[in-house]
């Protein structure tokens, strides 16, 4: 059964037009506003509060916490000192990707770990023969981002204290309304932004402070139609959208290793050991997957083409879609789309595709299915850097 989460008699009220989805068990908003473009502006141009408490999340504790940690993910754990956060993906024994998320260390022997899946079983699986405690404490625990270029001054409002120091995937305590909350600075859009974890029981308190603070900082919340727009401007992947798990795999070709994923950089092998090494040495040494992720922005020109032909004016959704549809080179389907959007900043279609590593070059010319009335047909589409949009205010410090 769907449940609220710890947030929801604040979310509920400003609800209005009831537009919910299901996250992880949970009840998320699709969106507040009229329309979802309002609360990306905040996200972009102001701030905005996006309830992520659906996220897993998990403490891991004891004194060997941090050799289960550098077991599990790609990164190299014993790098991570108390007060940062680290954004890392984690393999099967085929170096598959299971998930993705960040892993805080709350002190020398105690992390937290998020995760878009359930993945207790896995890291008790791996904690055998290792003195550590591994709890689930997605309902105990209750998130908030505050994300956008005001995000820093409300905090810093809410709380009374000064964040101009704690860099891009740092955390702090603090103390928001009279309630304790750990600070990461961290987020899921590519702007300035900050995740506020809270024990549940102090969800009300902290909504209720950010939400006074932040009034004269244009702060609304957002929902899930906004978060997926920037998220895909900021070319950050969607598990079991932009990549299947390699837990729910039907066929080998549905799962993808790091280095598919642009998550290479990720990926330390002078580690110890850890799940999938092997496997992705040999990845490695074969030279790399087959397969890359890749960014392309759609012609505009094919899109308005395609709408006068049936005497239409050219129009692309507000939201983002995650439908996959074919990519071609020529006459040839070599890959697919996995998320695309409209992005009102760039002011272009862009997507996220899964492409041939021969094609994956930036500048590379290539073809989407795309289908105006119920008719089909292709347009051109380059392949570009990821990602779509770089801010650098995201890591700035002062």
């Amino acid at each position: 059964m769907t449940a609220g989460t710890a947030f929801h008699p604040r979310t509920a009220p400003l609800n209005r037009k009831m537009a919910w989805r299901e996250w992880s068990g949970f009840f998320a908003a699709s969106a507040y506003a009229d329309h979802l473009d309002i609360e990306y502006n905040a996200i972009r141009e102001a701030a905005a509060l996006i309830d992520v408490s659906p996220l897993r999340k998990y403490r891991v504790s004891g004194p060997d916490a941090i050799r289960l940690v550098d077991r599990v993910i790609t990164r190299d754990a014993t790098k991570l000192p108390v007060g940062r956060v680290l954004y890392a993906p984690w393999c099967d024994e085929d170096g598959r990707v299971l998930d993705d998320g960040t892993v805080a260390r709350l002190d020398e022997t105690t992390f937290r770990w998020t995760a878009a899946d359930p993945t207790l079983r896995w890291l008790l699986l791996n904690a055998r023969g290792l003195d550590v405690r591994v709890e689930d404490v997605t309902e105990t625990v209750a998130a908030l981002a505050l994300q956008g270029p005001n995000a820093r001054a409300v905090l810093e409002a809410a709380s009374g204290a000064s964040f101009a120091d704690v860099p891009y995937f740092g955390r702090r305590e603090a103390s928001v309304g009279g309630v304790p909350v750990d600070v990461t600075r961290t987020g899921y859009t590519g702007d300035l932004g900050y995740e506020l974890w809270v024990d549940a029981a102090d969800a009300l308190g902290l909504w209720d402070a950010l939400a006074l603070a932040g009034r004269p900082f244009g702060l609304r919340p957002a929902g899930m139609l906004a978060l997926d727009v920037v998220r895909i401007e900021a070319g950050l992947i969607m598990a079991e959208v932009d990549y299947t798990s390699a837990r729910h795999a039907r066929i080998p070709e549905q799962a993808a290793s790091p280095f598919e994923l642009g998550l290479g950089r990720l990926v330390d092998l002078r580690k110890g050991p850890f799940v999938g090494r092997r496997a992705l040495e040999r990845e490695l040494a074969a030279g790399g997957p087959p397969r890359r992720l890749a960014g392309l922005e759609v012609s505009w020109e094919g899109i308005e083409g395609m709408h006068g032909e049936l005497g239409l004016a050219p129009a692309v959704p507000a939201a983002a879609s995650r439908e996959h549809v074919p990519v071609f080179a020529g006459n040839r389907r070599v890959g697919r789309v996995t998320s695309r959007t409209w992005s009102p900043t760039l002011k272009k279609t862009i997507a996220l595709a899964s492409v041939p590593a021969a094609l994956a070059s930036p500048g590379t010319a290539l073809e989407v299915e795309w289908t105006v009335e119920a008719r089909r047909g292709k347009v051109a589409a380059t392949v570009v850097p990821l990602p779509f949009l770089d801010l650098p205010r995201k890591r700035a410090t002062g």
